[in-house]
């Protein structure tokens, strides 16, 4: 391009060549690789400014130089162009579908005479080079949100014990303002991780639509290149709030670079701040990192000419997606084998399944107070949490038939239903659960009288188990075959004598059963 700007020390070869060694302008271009063009403007810069002669030039350095042919004698200046605002546009194509050629229109709209659009982006891009290294990526508003742990730690210092114990700091940003966040934490692990991350959403008061990790084993149980595996309970917390989870390549930086830098920000701004300060609480720790972190947000950025909060109050907050209405809860997630008594082991404590998922593989969802329990992508069982190590805590539905009509039967509700029957019917039930060596040996043949009276009807179960009595029987086979034979009809012979009281040390007799 022929009004192409060439550097200084070009620009000063270019000169020292034409009017010392007397050389063409196609030699010239060849030697510095530039174009003749490039060089034919550059010459009739230095004429217009007086640089007519190599003495007047070799005085000069390159500063010097550079203010007579490009300061006050620059033809475009001179024409009244406008330079455009370079800031103003790095701040623009932040926002979503904005794109160099919209601004070059609006710019336009404001200087009609101003620079071309090949023009225009080359200023820009000049503009950037000149800048910070991290400017040359950009980030549209609402986008991402970069998170990751500093090397560094901090220190809580035990009121009582003066026990030191390290914490993590947490640091998050916004990639388009800068707007950031940071905490301490006891660990790396699940709970605190994903926690951390619930607070950095409320602090920013707004969703971005993918927040980029490094593949840490609390947020990515398999690492991969191509395909990591998001762990469960990070995954779910990326659903609670519409946003998609994007884990950094491995030993790949540049992928974050953004939270890289931010850290490196913080362990400047925070930790080496807070160094001679004691902690007693993680508690009050946080507050004063708050309290460092809002300073660093407000402080003006010489790149952007603002803050990181104007920015984010001028780009990024209406861009956000809103927090939902709750916030979201950890839960740890993990496998387990329904075992043969369709129970499976939490924490010490077995809770009930569906007795049709017997041996099969569930997951298990852990919350504080609920254990919920999935098969196939699909809840079969909640439970409330119970801190009760090898109890039972079974839900009726889970279970068989028979044991369902097994579970619901009791001694007390036994004997309840054979007195609406009749005394024979009571004795026998009570006689039957006494000789018994445990009361529940003794509730199937219960059952079954229960079902032999709904057979034959109250009057002749009656009459079958005083009958049964009278002659010293108390099982159900005894009952079963009176009635199945008509003997219930007959009368009682006179005299008969009355069966003769147990005594036995197992045999609690029926008051053991009237309260």
């Amino acid at each position: 391009m022929a009004n192409e700007r060439v550097s200084m020390r070009n620009a000063k070869e270019v000169l020292r060549q034409k009017y010392e060694l007397g050389r063409s302008h196609r030699e010239i271009a060849t030697s510095i690789g530039r174009s003749a063009g490039t060089v034919g403007a550059l010459l009739a810069r230095a004429r217009a400014a007086g640089l007519v002669d190599w003495q007047l030039v070799s005085v000069l350095d390159e500063e010097a130089l550079g203010k007579k042919l490009y300061g006050t004698r620059d033809a475009e200046e001179a024409s009244g162009r406008a330079e455009p605002d370079c800031e103003w546009i790095m701040r623009e194509r932040c926002k979503p579908g904005v794109t160099m050629q919209l601004l070059h229109l609006e710019y336009l709209q404001k200087h009609s005479d101003g620079y071309q659009y090949t023009a225009f982006c080359s200023r820009y891009r000049a503009w950037r080079k000149s800048h910070e290294v991290t400017m040359r990526q950009q980030h549209v508003a609402g986008d991402k949100m970069f998170v990751d742990y500093s090397g560094d730690r901090l220190r809580v210092v035990d009121a009582t014990t003066g026990e030191v114990k390290e914490v993590e700091l947490f640091v998050a940003i916004l990639g388009a303002s800068n707007l950031t966040y940071a905490e301490a934490t006891w660990s790396q692990k699940g709970p605190d991780w994903i926690g951390s991350h619930v607070r950095a959403y409320a602090y920013f008061g707004g969703v971005p639509k993918a927040t980029v990790c490094d593949q840490l084993k609390s947020g990515v149980t398999k690492a991969c290149r191509y395909e990591p595996e998001i762990q469960r309970g990070y995954e779910e917390m990326a659903l609670h709030y519409g946003t998609t989870i994007l884990p950094a390549r491995p030993k790949s930086p540049r992928d974050k670079a953004k939270v890289e830098s931010a850290v490196l920000h913080m362990q400047r701004w925070v930790i080496a701040a807070l160094r001679n300060e004691v902690f007693s609480t993680l508690q009050r720790l946080n507050e004063r990192i708050l309290e460092l972190v809002n300073e660093w947000n407000q402080r003006t950025m010489k790149a952007y000419g603002k803050s990181r909060r104007e920015l984010f109050e001028e780009l990024e907050r209406a861009a956000l997606m809103p927090l939902p209405t709750e916030a979201f809860e950890y839960a740890s997630w993990s496998k387990a084998r329904v075992s043969i008594d369709y129970h499976i082991a939490v924490e010490g404590h077995f809770y009930s399944v569906p007795h049709a998922l017997v041996y099969a593989q569930v997951e298990v969802r852990k919350t504080p107070e609920i254990v919920e329990i999935f098969s196939q992508g699909k809840r079969v069982a909640s439970h409330v949490k119970s801190p009760l190590p090898g109890r039972h805590t079974t839900l009726d539905e889970h279970m068989p038939k028979a044991h369902r009509a097994h579970a619901e039967w009791t001694p007390q509700r036994i004997i309840s239903w054979a007195e609406t029957v009749g005394p024979g019917a009571t004795r026998l039930c009570e006689t039957i659960l006494t000789t018994r060596r445990h009361p529940e040996h003794g509730y199937r043949s219960c059952l079954g009288l229960y079902r032999l009276c709904k057979r034959f009807g109250p009057e002749r179960f009656e009459a079958a188990c005083l009958r049964v009595m009278c002659v010293g029987g108390r099982s159900y086979r005894n009952v079963e075959c009176v009635l199945r034979r008509g003997l219930d009809k007959t009368e009682l012979v006179q005299g008969e004598p009355e069966p003769l009281a147990i005594a036995h040390e197992n045999v609690r007799g029926g008051h053991y059963y009237q309260h």
